[in-house]
């Protein structure tokens, strides 16, 4: 889905939330490839970031037209910080759901990105008339969880070995939810 974009202040800096567009898409690519290359916490190895522009631009597309999901790209002084998205699904059981998703660049952690982004999802997801925001955190990413628990979501349970790293280590996930 679409909406308009939106200008926060965060200390000196300027963060814009908005929609990512088709000429965002080599940027996005170069983008996912560095922070899952900083980071164990999100689902992919760098290696797996093999989406050409074009198919970049037809998930873009995608995303913008959907009305069950939003995908907005977070922009600190010009820079690309971040991404966050929600998506729901189309059953009828399952509409009053969404599952959220977000990333940051290391260097930009702890300047309150995160939480603007999240509250902008949430506040986007109950004008959906959503009733409920959905994820999956890597147990030990300390500061996520605090941000997710400051927002009202709450630990619904525990999957044990949920991710399996290159060096033959594993992850926990928490499964976390927010009514709203």
């Amino acid at each position: 889905m679409r909406r308009e974009p939106e200008t926060f202040r965060l200390g000196a800096h300027t963060l814009v939330l908005r929609n990512a567009e088709e000429a965002d898409a080599g940027q996005l690519i170069e983008y996912l490839k560095n922070t899952t290359a900083e980071t164990r916490f999100l689902v992919r190895e760098p290696e797996e970031i093999t989406a050409t522009a074009e198919e970049e631009c037809r998930f873009i597309s995608s995303m913008n037209e959907s009305e069950h999901a939003l995908m907005l790209l977070a922009f600190l002084d010009g820079e690309l910080a971040g991404n966050c998205s929600f998506t729901g699904m189309p059953q009828k059981r399952y509409r009053h759901r969404a599952t959220v998703g977000i990333a940051l660049c290391r260097k930009f952690t702890g300047l309150g990105i995160g939480t603007v982004m999240m509250e902008t999802l949430i506040q986007a997801a109950r004008n959906q008339g959503l009733e409920q925001l959905e994820l999956e955190v890597i147990a030990d990413n300390a500061p996520a969880i605090g941000l997710y628990k400051k927002l009202g979501f709450e630990v619904c349970g525990t999957l044990p070995n949920n991710m399996k790293y290159k060096d033959g280590t594993y992850a926990d996930a928490l499964w976390m939810r927010k009514k709203l």
